[in-house]
């Protein structure tokens, strides 16, 4: 960014600045989703389950046409396995994020699609970077704790929370 500054480029510069800015929002996106879903089992585990936490930090995912990298967690609980998967393209050739977003992920149940959730990383107005829900094209909910909080519940065999 600097040399581009330097070299009177700058329209390169405004771009490395924004995808620096990006890049930033990004990774703390991602962190709040592994930490969330990493700090609930932990107190599951706590409690008394007996959940197996592993993570993959070069993990590579499709999202429709693009291929995202990033993150996955798996949580294990006996045979039910659940994965959180997280990241972004990071070459022109893994394509681009959809529906305007900073980031893809999916919340996915091992044999158990309807519960599974496909997330997008969007800015918000003001604030921090938030995962939504993508129910159907065009809607969309924020995902809260209380979100995460049900998805090991299902991992769990529990009762869903709502």
């Amino acid at each position: 960014e600097q040399r581009a500054r330097a070299a009177g480029r700058t329209d390169i510069a405004q771009y490395l600045a924004l995808r620096n800015s990006n890049d930033l929002l990004r990774q703390t996106g991602l962190d709040w989703i592994v930490d969330i879903f990493t700090g609930i089992a932990a107190e599951a585990n706590r409690a008394g389950a007996s959940l197996q936490i592993t993570r993959d930090e070069t993990h590579r995912f499709k999202t429709g046409n693009s291929t995202m990298v990033g993150r996955l967690l798996t949580l294990r609980n006996g045979v039910r396995t659940l994965f959180v998967e997280v990241g972004w393209p990071r070459t022109p050739r893994d394509g681009f994020v959809s529906g305007n977003g900073l980031a893809r992920g999916n919340i996915r149940h091992l044999g158990m699609k309807s519960a599974d959730l496909e997330l997008l990383l969007s800015h918000s107005e003001g604030g921090p970077p938030q995962w939504l829900v993508l129910t159907q094209p065009g809607r969309s909910a924020s995902l809260h704790e209380r979100d995460a909080r049900e998805q090991i519940a299902i991992l769990l065999d529990h009762e869903r929370t709502r």
